[in-house]
């Protein structure tokens, strides 16, 4: 019997060809990135109008050791870290395809739905960062007066290490998270709940730095802050020296955790799951 050409193309080969399949399918939208980002860019002129009013009001030139400018470089800055470690719907199809069956499509095939995911998940922030190239240059163009000169070659090599970490543990994270359907009929309120935490312990609203001490210290060992706060710090060079490579170094860690970690799930999770019908 004569193979299917994703057994024949090997492991790396078949999981390329998804990535490709994919990437052809986002493109096909691409109008729709282009202008969601443009329009997702609106909220911005209201934040910078609103930290304008908080520094004029306070009356200092310097908020947890930000000035105005670096507090609305940081907020740009933050855009582009989502723009890698955000995975949205995955938790949510993950727990889907557990809780209707469609998970035996990833059973009875030779594909691991974690590495299908993975690759599906490539293509779909290429396509996003490839469309959304323009808005971003726009935004940041017209508020190039904020942002800082561009750092050092080290510090841009740590930046970009920040992001891709920062993308493994966003998708190992929401992975795990909707993993819990194989424990779990009902997972969408916890994965709203979960979802806003991050958005708030990520420092997507505003650097973490403005918080308690304590807290901030807390916060600093949990994962989120590496899916928008930490790599916009590193372009600040808010952090440096030894600290930095601490950070990155736990960040690596959590990536490799969570990747452990979202694997161990799944094969725990497959000894509970069953499925019935075609």
């Amino acid at each position: 019997m004569e193979q299917s050409p994703i057994v024949k193309s090997g492991w790396l080969g078949k999981y390329r060809k998804v990535w490709r399949v994919a990437l052809s399918e986002r493109m096909v939208y691409r109008v729709d990135f282009f202008l969601s980002t443009l329009f997702r860019f609106l909220p911005m002129l209201t934040t910078i109008l609103l930290w304008h009013a908080i520094y004029r009001g306070a009356g200092k030139d310097l908020i947890a050791n930000y000035r105005l400018n670096e507090m609305i470089s940081y907020l740009l800055l933050v855009h582009i870290s989502r723009m890698f470690s955000s995975m949205p719907s995955l938790a949510r199809g993950i727990a889907t395809d557990i809780r209707d069956g469609n998970l035996k499509k990833y059973l009875l095939q030779p594909i691991d739905m974690l590495n299908y995911l993975i690759s599906y998940r490539i293509a779909h922030k290429m396509a996003y960062i490839c469309m959304s190239a323009l808005p971003y240059g726009l935004l940041f163009f017209i508020c190039r007066h904020y942002l800082p000169p561009w750092p050092d070659t080290e510090t841009t090599i740590l930046y970009a290490l920040a992001l891709i970490l920062g993308f493994v543990i966003g998708f190992h994270f929401e992975a795990c998270m909707g993993m819990l359907g194989f424990w779990f009929l009902e997972v969408s309120s916890l994965l709203y709940v979960v979802g806003t935490l991050n958005y708030f312990l990520s420092g997507h609203m505003f650097p973490l730095d403005l918080l308690p001490e304590s807290w901030v210290q807390l916060f600093k060992y949990l994962p989120f802050q590496y899916l928008a706060y930490f790599p916009a710090v590193i372009f600040l060079q808010k952090l440096s020296g030894e600290a930095l490579y601490q950070a990155l170094i736990l960040e690596a860690c959590w990536a490799v955790g969570l990747v452990c970690c979202s694997r161990l799930l799944f094969r725990i999770g497959l000894k509970r799951y069953s499925a019935f019908g075609g």
